[in-house]
């Protein structure tokens, strides 16, 4: 008998198919030659037909070379730090393609001479918080504190209240960040009460700054008192204020979360914050503040090893400059939209156990705690909750009392029918 391992189909042959030559082309020839070696081991243990190997190894080829997979996000969590924060617009998306070649990020096309960094940006960040005297960007919130520290407190004391030395997440603790600068923490007042007699007590000689951090991921109740920003701008030191997640005015769905604009005017010297939380942007530090201060920042040497990509400068100056960003779209959705848009999809779905349920979304990635914003739901048995988040295209939802809620806050309008088709392929 003939041994029919020897109709499985050579690695070159297969390569050679015009289909499989297409993805060759797109994801890179090494990674379509893994999936065709691993379609052929599954074909000599019998666990495919030789004949079948090319069909298996488009069906299991990925959308692309990376690794990561796009996610409907449906859990209600308007920006979820495990699904990658805030959502990017449409005119960010478009400013990363076109920055991906080589652009003019550090060169003037008028005057064939160099030119500043990411100057569009930093334009556009000053042009949305006026108030600021100039404005710098690193790639992330905590590198900008920590650039605080370096620049502002070497070997100098940072006086901050015991209530807000924060853990920011993944094991990462605010005091252990400024102590790695080589600045000294001066703890004052207690977990639950601080005054600005407190931070007077402590200002000195060896001040390098007053920290006021935003308990952004947590609420204390009770007996408690702080400082405000306005009090301690006046003890004769920079105030820093890190407002953590990036709201730069005012927002009347959160009245309790700083704003980048209200901190400067209550007189912080320089005001750090998140781009890919409320400002709906790109990962970054971004810092406002005094003009002065900033360039101090801005010349540091530890600047340029935290400072940002060409994508990442297009696609915050898109969000800044373009159309409101799906987080400001998702905070500002109406419920009776919601239960509209719900309503569709249960109707779409006949023959499934859907329902319309009433839900409540959160803000998230560390902002505006306690904050409940009602919304509306497509209610489904608990089981969909696994097959969704594995399927084409993941969603991800959430299980409450046996059954997967898929809410509808997060998830954009022009979803709705990826969400539809995925709900359909489960059942």
């Amino acid at each position: 008998m003939p041994d029919p391992r020897r109709a499985i189909p050579r690695t070159d042959a297969v390569l050679a198919e015009p289909r499989i030559a297409e993805f060759a082309g797109t994801l890179g020839r090494d990674l379509v030659k893994a999936a065709i070696q691993d379609a052929q081991k599954a074909a000599r243990a019998g666990e495919i037909a030789a004949a079948d190997v090319v069909d298996v190894v488009l069906s299991r080829l990925p959308a692309s070379a990376a690794s990561l997979r796009p996610v409907v996000n449906a859990t209600g969590v308007v920006v979820h730090t495990n699904l990658g924060r805030a959502p990017l617009s449409a005119a960010a998306l478009d400013a990363l393609v076109a920055a991906g070649g080589a652009t003019d990020v550090e060169f003037d096309l008028a005057t064939g001479e160099r030119a500043r960094r990411g100057r569009g940006a930093l334009a556009a960040l000053a042009a949305a918080v006026p108030d600021a005297g100039a404005v710098h960007v690193v790639n992330n919130n905590a590198a900008a504190l920590l650039l605080c520290a370096l620049a502002l407190a070497p070997g100098r004391e940072i006086v901050v209240s015991r209530g807000e030395l924060v853990e920011i997440g993944d094991g990462f603790r605010i005091p252990d960040l400024l102590a790695s600068a080589g600045a000294r923490l001066r703890e004052v007042g207690t977990t639950n009460r601080t005054s600005v007699g407190d931070y007077a007590r402590a200002v000195g000689p060896e001040t390098g700054f007053v920290l006021k951090v935003h308990p952004s991921n947590y609420r204390v109740t009770g007996f408690t008192s702080e400082a405000a920003l306005g009090e301690l701008a006046g003890l004769g030191v920079p105030l820093v204020a890190d407002i953590g997640s990036g709201l730069l005015t005012p927002h009347p769905l959160l009245p309790d979360e700083p704003d980048a604009t209200s901190a400067l005017r209550a007189g912080a010297t320089v005001v750090t914050a998140s781009g890919d939380k409320l400002l709906g942007g790109p990962q970054a530090g971004v810092l406002f503040g005094d003009a002065d201060v900033v360039e101090r920042l801005r010349r540091h040497p530890a600047a340029r090893a935290l400072r940002v990509d060409k994508l990442t400068l297009a696609a915050l100056e898109a969000t800044l400059r373009g159309p409101e960003p799906p987080v400001r779209r998702a905070l500002d959705a109406s419920v009776a939209d919601l239960r509209q848009r719900a309503e569709a999809l249960v109707r779409a779905l006949d023959g499934v156990d859907a329902r319309v349920a009433s839900s409540v979304s959160a803000v998230g990635g560390g902002g505006a705690p306690g904050v409940e914003l009602p919304s509306a739901a497509v209610s489904l048995p608990a089981r969909y909750a696994v097959a969704l988040r594995t399927g084409e295209p993941a969603v991800v939802g959430r299980v409450e009392r046996d059954r997967c809620l898929l809410d509808l806050r997060t998830v954009r309008p022009e979803e709705d029918a990826k969400l539809l088709e995925a709900v359909r392929r489960c059942g």
